[in-house]
């Protein structure tokens, strides 16, 4: 895990393309926007694992979308 101190206004880059950025810090929280491309999701880690173990109890597999469009070009062949 990476630790760093960021002031207000300062950015962190990940990857090329995800910008997080310190808006402030009010009392013991802190408040951070973040800049990606619409085909990043970004939630909050406790929304994701409900999503995820909805998902799962619910028999649902779910997909990246770089799998999801490896799908789509397989079923491409087996159309009449």
């Amino acid at each position: 895990m990476l630790v760093l101190k960021r002031k207000i206004g300062e950015t962190v880059m990940i990857g090329d393309e995800i910008e997080v950025r310190v808006l402030g810090v009010e009392g013991e929280y802190v408040k951070l926007g973040f800049a990606a491309p619409k085909n990043v999701q970004i939630m909050r880690k406790e929304l994701y694992e409900s999503i995820a173990e909805e998902n799962s109890s619910a028999g649902l597999v779910t997909l990246t979308a770089m799998e999801m469009k490896d799908m789509k070009q397989m079923l491409k062949h087996f159309k009449k």
